[in-house]
């Protein structure tokens, strides 16, 4: 740990941390978020978030701080994970790279959440169980928190995505790409097995980008997003299963998914959710 950085809210304390990943061959950055004055008996839970660098610019200490106040969520222990230089190529799917090879260090990013992280968060917070644990990221982060919860779903409870990368592709546009097969996440939803434990947060924005590759008059952000929710369908899953928002003035930008991150919040860990593992 080369690095701490405390920082008191009424009811949240941040704590900044580092160290070295072997599978990743570079030092990563983890905050912490703790809630504050939890009892010590409490069943925590625990909550991944990619793009860890992002929640320092949308307050994410402060949302959780108003959320706490307010008696809107349960306690949670949040951890956000700074991306690296190789972010292309971390973030990803991780048994198959995109058509240029990018994701091509997802598989390594997936063990090193397991082999790796998990064990820090366990050491530096002292806590060794969680009762539940929770993925998110923004775009390429969310696209890769939707890979490791989908294949390793005896890990987790439910993923939350903001404007997620499900565009991404096995085969270029113009390269004979039909969406139908060459999308990846949604072959492997196909492809996959349903647990029915599993619960989906989505969130895109009516300005998250202006392509439409297939002039239907619907971004592909959204296209992309709804189809993966059919995906999710056609496997078993309903619309208790899955929360889909979409914001007529959002856009592909931290200010947006700080907007929507209390609804998924609410969503995942609301005090009128139940809790069960």
């Amino acid at each position: 740990m080369v690095k701490t950085l405390n920082l008191m809210y009424d009811t949240v304390q941040l704590i900044e941390k580092s160290f070295q990943s072997e599978l990743l061959e570079r030092e990563v950055q983890i905050d912490f978020y703790f809630p504050l004055n939890v009892p010590a008996d409490y069943p925590w839970e625990l909550l991944l978030i990619n793009d860890g660098q992002d929640l320092v610019k949308m307050d994410f200490a402060g949302i959780l701080d108003r959320m706490y106040a307010q008696h809107e969520i349960y306690p949670v222990l949040a951890v956000g994970i700074y991306a690296g230089k190789d972010r292309k190529l971390e973030y990803g799917t991780a048994k198959e790279p995109d058509y240029l090879n990018r994701g091509s260090k997802a598989e390594a990013y997936t063990k090193f959440i397991f082999e790796e992280l998990i064990p820090n968060i366990r050491a530096v917070s002292g806590i060794q169980n969680f009762r539940n644990k929770f993925f998110s990221g923004f775009s390429l982060g969310g696209l890769m928190a939707m890979d490791i919860v989908w294949n390793y779903p005896q890990e987790f409870k439910s993923v939350g995505v903001f404007s997620g990368s499900f565009w991404w592709r096995s085969v270029g546009l113009d390269e004979g790409y039909n969406e139908d097969t060459d999308r990846i996440m949604h072959r492997q939803v196909r492809e996959g097995t349903f647990a029915p434990w599993l619960r989906f947060f989505f969130e895109t924005g009516a300005f998250d980008e202006t392509a439409d590759r297939n002039n239907n008059g619907i971004i592909d952000s959204i296209d992309d997003t709804r189809a993966l929710i059919d995906e999710l369908k056609a496997k078993g899953y309903t619309s208790d299963d899955i929360f889909y928002l979409e914001l007529h003035d959002g856009h592909h930008d931290i200010e947006t998914w700080g907007r929507a991150f209390p609804a998924f919040l609410r969503w995942a860990i609301g005090l009128n959710v139940e809790r069960k593992t």
